[in-house]
């Protein structure tokens, strides 16, 4: 099971969705669009526990983070 976690002022929410399933697959891949689209920036997990930013949806990526865009001032 894959998990996006999208982080927010108030914490984060999890959405996990099955990599085998093709309506999941494309759940996912809409909620990544919408959230870089939105100015999020993903990260993917590596296997060394690092995180890489990425660009595009990775289907194969267990664990993607989507940190919001900062704002100063």
């Amino acid at each position: 099971m894959a998990t996006q976690i999208v982080m927010n002022h108030t914490g984060d929410s999890r959405h996990f969705f099955d990599q085998t399933d093709p309506d999941g697959l494309a759940r996912a891949e809409r909620r990544f669009k919408k959230l870089i689209g939105q100015g999020f920036t993903a990260a993917a997990r590596t296997a060394a526990g690092d995180l890489k930013v990425v660009r595009t949806f990775d289907p194969t990526a267990d664990e993607t983070l989507f940190y919001p865009r900062l704002v100063g001032g």
